[in-house]
């Protein structure tokens, strides 16, 4: 028993400084060069299943989304273990919006508005699209609600096709046709 003991607490250690998470530096208002610890995107794992961000990193038709996240500061959000339940724009979904609308969002000062556009992309849990129902309400992270729309076997989020599915480790990513735009308030 102490030798599976050693062994379990042998391992643990090793798994644990495994884990390759760096600390960051940035520097303040001041000009002074600040040490924060890295979030979880900082993890280092080439061996498990991809999680949601990952995913959309590899995938040539999601530049703009992953762009998006970045610029709105969500990158350790879609990191987390989740389960998430992405609908993630293609970038042809992207470039379907009036002109100079992503750039503008790509702001900092639009930081605020990108973050509520890219939550209601976002519901907790994972959604099995043999799970959805025609008129289906979701309740999305960003608060608002949208409905999701069955129809010979189609689904539809909102007034986007459903075109894809991939899974990742932290939950389910269904590639969209079209960005979701949030009711306005």
């Amino acid at each position: 028993m102490k030798v599976i003991s050693s062994l379990l607490i042998s391992i643990s250690i090793i798994a644990f400084a495994g884990c390759n998470n760096q600390p960051t530096s940035s520097a303040d208002a001041t000009g002074e060069t600040t040490t924060q610890p890295a979030g979880q995107s900082a993890v280092q794992d080439d061996v498990s299943t991809p999680n949601i961000l990952k995913v959309a990193v590899s995938s040539k038709d999601h530049t703009t989304l992953v762009a998006a996240v970045q610029a709105a500061e969500l990158v350790d959000v879609l990191s987390n273990a989740g389960p998430f339940t992405v609908f993630a724009p293609t970038n042809d979904a992207f470039a379907k919006l009036p002109s100079g609308t992503v750039e503008g969002l790509l702001k900092p000062e639009k930081k605020a508005e990108l973050q509520n556009i890219l939550q209601y992309h976002v519901w907790v849990g994972v959604l099995n699209l043999d799970q959805v129902k025609d008129g289906s309400v979701l309740d999305m992270v960003n608060g608002d609600k949208i409905i999701m729309h069955v129809k010979d076997g189609k689904y539809m989020i909102g007034d986007a096709n459903i075109v894809a599915t991939i899974r990742a480790s932290n939950g389910i990513i269904h590639v969209v046709d079209g960005v979701l735009l949030p009711p306005a308030k």
